[in-house]
């Protein structure tokens, strides 16, 4: 059962007696299963996907870093999966989902979902109304007016393409082509 919340997405995830290990508590591969559901959950079986139907051909989990915060016990209260989206990429979206109960979050992500393609088996990139859908998970509105601005660049883009003689002149100093973008850096620090 998922419950929607402005800018969040909840997956209620009961514990399994299965899942406990020989310390007693849930076992941390097991933790990874929360993420994967409470992501399918979203990619595949929020309303809002299914009925326009978004990721059609799926998607690739690209990348899982995980951080272990709390031991987590089997219980009959359920698990809240919360998921929120930090970025969007081309063909990609970094999701954190954070594993919770009773206010202590056990389990914090980040898990790179990247759209994919049917006949290749590669990853795609999003379409506007797949950037607009996880763009309602970001939970800064200034970010996700960006994000929301930036699927007007995605046509923007398609125009730099054409053949030189059918450009739209994106300004005098750029002669119609879009400015090159440098590298990202990447920080991998954990906030707790």
């Amino acid at each position: 059962m998922s419950a929607v919340l402005p800018g969040v997405h909840v997956l209620s995830c009961p514990t399994r007696w299965s899942d406990v290990d020989e310390n007693g508590h849930i076992n941390n591969a097991r933790l990874v299963s929360y993420i994967q559901e409470g992501i399918h959950d979203l990619f595949r079986h929020h309303e809002t996907a299914v009925r326009e139907s978004l990721f059609p051909s799926g998607f690739i989990i690209a990348r899982h870093e995980i951080d272990y915060l709390e031991q987590l016990h089997h219980r009959p209260e359920p698990l809240s999966v919360v998921l929120t989206v930090e970025r969007l990429g081309r063909s990609s979206a970094q999701v954190e989902v954070n594993v919770c109960r009773d206010r202590i979050t056990f389990m914090r992500a980040r898990t790179v979902v990247v759209a994919r393609d049917r006949e290749s088996g590669r990853s795609r990139a999003l379409s506007p109304a797949e950037r607009i859908f996880l763009s309602a998970f970001m939970p800064d509105p200034a970010r996700a007016q960006a994000v929301l601005a930036a699927t007007t660049v995605t046509a923007a883009a398609a125009v730099s393409a054409a053949p030189p003689a059918q450009r739209v002149a994106a300004g005098p100093t750029t002669g119609g082509l879009l400015p090159s973008r440098r590298p990202r850096r990447r920080c991998h620090a954990s906030a707790r």
